[in-house]
Parts: C-alpha cells; structure tokens; sequence
C-alpha cells in the first residue's frame, strides 16, 4: 500500500474524518487513539494577559520572558490516555515536560482521563481557532493513535461599550396613517460602524412596541455618530417617554465558558458606566396604537374543538383562561372555566398574561406572563410558563405549573420571553426571548445579569425540552437564532416562533434579517423553516 499521509492529513485526522489512499485510493482510516470528552479553557482572549501573575514555560532560559499557560484535555475512562500520549496543538504534538523542552509547550500525563499542557501565550496571539486533540504512539497498519479533535476559541478584543450625548431630533408629532419616518441623529463616543460580530444598532422603546426594545434602520455609523430612521409605525401614538439606545455587539459568538467580549446596551450599562439612554418625545393625541394593541390575542383551540385556550381580563390583569365547551363530550359534561395563569395554592397570576399556546389534546398551555407567583422564585419580566391541566390523564395527576424560560447555561440572561409555540406532546415549547425596556432587570433576579449579558441581541429564538414524558432526559434549552438576534424592521410588533406537532421543524418569520445557526427551507422572503434536528 502507498504511504500518502502529509502533515496536514495528518492534522485533518483530528477532525475525526480522513480520507486516505491505497492503490485504489479508495480507503478510509479513522483514528485509533484515546476519545477526548472536553478541554479547558474552550475559549480565551488573544493575547498575553496584562494584569495578575504569569508563569514562565517550563525551561525557559534565564533573564528572558515566555509566559505559558495550562491546557487541561479530559478524556473518556473507555478509551483512555498512556504514559506516552502528549497533546497536539493544530496537529503538532507537545513532547512530555523534560528538563529539556518545555519552552515551544509540552505535555504533563496525570492519569488515563486527564492531561496537561504548558502553552506558551504567543500562540494565542490573534484571533482563531486551534484544534486540540492528542497522540498516543501505535504500531501496526492503520494504527494512527490519533483522538478526536475539540475546538479552542481565541477571541479578538472586546467591544467597547457605547455612549450616547445626545440625539437629533428629541421629538415628533404623532401620526394615525401613511406616517413618514423621522430622520434621527445619534451622538456620542464608541460606536462601531462594523466589527467581526457586526456594527452598533440603534433601538426605539415606547408604547407602540409595548415596552419592547425595538431595532430600527441604521443608514450610516461613525465612532462619534450615528444616522438612523425612525419607522412612521413607530409615531402612531403620543408617547412623551419613548427611549433611544445604542447596542453594541460583542467581539464575537460566544454560547458558554465566554472571555469578556465587550459591547452592550446604552440601557444597561456595566457597573460603574453611566446609563445614557436618550428620551425620545411623541407628542399629539393617544389612541392610534391603542386600538391596534386589541387584536394582539389570540386564542388557542383543542384539535377536537372542545377547549379553548384564550385571555381575559380579571380584576383589572390579564389572565389566562381555559374554557371546556363539552363539544363531543358525553352527556355527562357541564361546560365550565378554569383559570391557567395561577400559583400553587391557586391564587391569581399578580400580573399580566398573554399569548396562550396549546396541545391538540388541551392537556398542556403554553403561556407567557409578568406575574411573579406563578412558581418559586420567579423572575422578573415576562416569561414563558407551561400548565398541566391534567386533563385526560390519570387522576394521580396533579395541576402544575412550570417555568420553561430558563437554562443553565445563562443565555436567556437580561431576557425576557414571549410568543411560545408548543409541541403536540407539550414536550417541546419554542418561544421569542427579547430585551427588555428601558426600565431594566432587578438584579435580585435569578435571571438578571447586572453586568455585561452575553444575550446583546433584540430578538432570539429558543427551544426548551421539558422533558415531559420522556425517561432519561435532562431539561435543556436550545438556541436557535444566532445572536445578535434580528436586523432593523418596521414592524414594530414582534412575530413568534411555530413550532411543528413533532418539534423538529420551526417555522420563522423575517427570512430576509433573520439569522440561524441551523439549515433553513425559505417559504417565501418573509418566512423560512428552520430544521434543528436536534428533538429526536
């Protein structure tokens, strides 16, 4: 057989897929060595870090600088590390730690699941990405002794975090229809006409978005200025404290184990920055937007037709309600109301509730709500709850309620969440998850961030797996739009996910500024589908 192997093939083995050659050039070897499970760090700054200590690689010659720093590789106890395996950096091995190398990087064994390295700081000098993976020596045909490949992130700078001084115009004349945008002039310091995660968005607060933090037509950005429009559907009502901001992107995607990545909301400054939200007058006669805000609602029926899921206001909040019709029932059946949005002991949700979603069968409503009793220790803001209704289940079952808009992970920090779409099982909820107002997130809640939020975007996609009828699962939430979230629009309403009956399909709208990490079918230029196929 022909030896065709390169030091780049090599490398490209890490990967875990490699096409050899033989006579035929047809064979394919797969790799042989130890199976790495995580890394850690998984992502960093580039660069040598300017403050607190730094350690000398191992053997680095006497008056001279050449800081290191620790790479742990954790992998499977099924196929584990020897004595003999040393990491590799891009395909290119760190030797074991001796009292003779250690300078250029080298590797520690410390058992069969774990390993060490020393990595000198200038090969995380610019932005990238390294692919770590290790090398145990083999012999024999086809014994490579190669492991799997992990991805280390090397971030750029961070973003700086944006500052406003002022804006031009600071009002507008309320208009009922065919409104003409306004032209709006943003100064200030730090805005970021492009950067490797996008440049600054300017965003419009106020009544006509319903408090949402809405992106609005960035035509030119400089560091000190930026040129805006102000859609006419955001002049339908007068509204005397609608907000300007400014947000920055930052650095870089990041879901999980993030470096400071910089940028940020004018609303939601880090500690110790000023909040420099601007305040944007609308002045005229109210009612344009408000008789629009009426058909926001929309109820949600059973497949067969007897329950519908719907809101109604009750002492003044809205709140969640299911009415059972007996359509199709037995003669047996009284019609009757139950409220959704309620606590454990049955009391009221104590604020609003909206948007109710609903399984085929009427066991499982989908809901999102401001109300803090609803579960313990609850967070501020809307979120999305999921209700069992017990209905057609066993009657051991009993009535709960359960948050959905939460993960472990902090991407829904300085969120809130809206628009849940359910699966036929109510196993899967997706819903949209946006920035708040310009009122801000208590940092008392569980899921506040009172710094920097990894979430900078405006709107974004998620899916929770409850887990609901499913053994041996673990809840998790998935992200599907790629942050930042959605480009400027005009639409100054949100528009929320579809969930398909077997969640392995959502469907979206803005097909045209709408980002996801997923492949998509496009049904037309507005709306596309999205295929996670991550909900088996």
């Amino acid at each position: 057989m022909k030896r065709c192997w390169t030091p780049l093939a090599a490398s490209l083995f890490a990967l875990g897929v490699l096409a050899g050659c033989n006579d035929y050039n047809t064979s394919i070897q797969y790799n042989t060595g130890a199976s790495i499970t995580s890394i850690s760090p998984s992502a960093m700054a580039a660069g040598t870090p300017t403050t607190g200590p730094l350690t000398n690689c191992p053997n680095t010659p006497t008056g001279q600088t050449n800081p290191c720093f620790t790479l742990y590789v954790v992998g499977s106890s099924l196929n584990g590390f020897q004595t003999s395996t040393v990491i590799e950096w891009n395909g290119q091995p760190f030797p074991a730690c001796s009292s003779t190398n250690g300078p250029k990087g080298c590797t520690t064994y410390i058992d069969s699941t774990s390993l060490s390295a020393q990595v000198p700081y200038s090969l995380v000098a610019k932005p990238g990405t390294v692919f770590i993976s290790t090398l145990t020596p083999q012999s024999g045909t086809g014994q490579n002794g190669l492991s799997n490949a992990l991805s280390l992130t090397i971030y750029g700078a961070p973003n700086p975090f944006p500052l406003i001084t002022s804006i031009s115009p600071a009002s507008a004349a309320s208009c009922s229809s065919n409104c003409a945008g306004v032209a709006l002039t943003v100064t200030g310091s730090n805005f970021l006409p492009t950067s490797q995660n996008g440049g600054s968005k300017v965003t419009f607060t106020g009544v006509v978005t319903g408090g949402v933090e809405t992106a609005i037509t960035v035509n030119s950005v400089s560091s000190t200025q930026i040129q805006a429009t102000i859609p006419g559907s955001l002049l339908l009502d007068a509204d005397p404290n609608a907000t300007i901001n400014v947000i920055n992107p930052p650095s870089a995607i990041c879901l999980v184990n993030c470096p400071n990545l910089g940028g940020g909301d004018t609303n939601n400054p880090p500690s110790g920055q000023p909040k420099t939200t601007q305040t944007f007058a609308i002045t005229g006669t109210s009612g344009a937007s408000a008789a629009l805000a009426v058909a926001e609602e929309t109820p949600a029926v059973s497949q067969d037709g007897r329950y519908v899921a719907y809101a109604s206001m009750q002492n003044g909040i809205s709140q969640i309600l299911l009415r059972d019709t007996c359509l199709g029932a037995a003669k047996e059946c009284t019609p009757a109301t139950q409220t959704i949005s309620v606590a454990a002991d049955s009391s009221l949700g104590n604020a609003d509730s909206h948007n109710a979603a609903m399984t085929s069968d009427g066991r499982y409503v989908a809901f999102s709500s401001a109300a803090t009793n609803l579960v313990e220790n609850a967070a501020s803001g809307r979120q999305v709850y999921l209700r069992d209704t017990c209905i057609g289940a066993a009657s051991a079952c009993k009535q709960a309620t359960l948050l959905v808009s939460t993960d472990a992970e902090g991407k829904l920090n300085g969120t809130e969440a809206i628009l849940p779409s359910i699966s036929t099982s109510g196993r899967f909820v997706a819903f949209l998850a946006v920035t708040p107002s310009h009122a801000g997130i208590s940092t008392s809640s569980p899921h506040a961030d009172a710094g920097a939020s990894p979430n900078s975007g405006l709107r974004q996609v998620f899916v929770r797996d409850t887990c609901l009828g499913a053994a041996n699962c673990t809840p998790k939430t998935t992200r599907i739009s790629l942050q930042p979230g959605d480009a400027p629009a005009d639409s100054a309403k949100p528009a929320g996910p579809a969930l398909s009956g077997l969640a392995k399909q959502i469907a979206l709208s803005g097909g045209k500024t709408s980002t996801v990490f997923t492949p998509t079918v496009p049904v037309d230029d507005r709306v596309f589908l999205a295929l996670p196929n991550e909900n088996k």
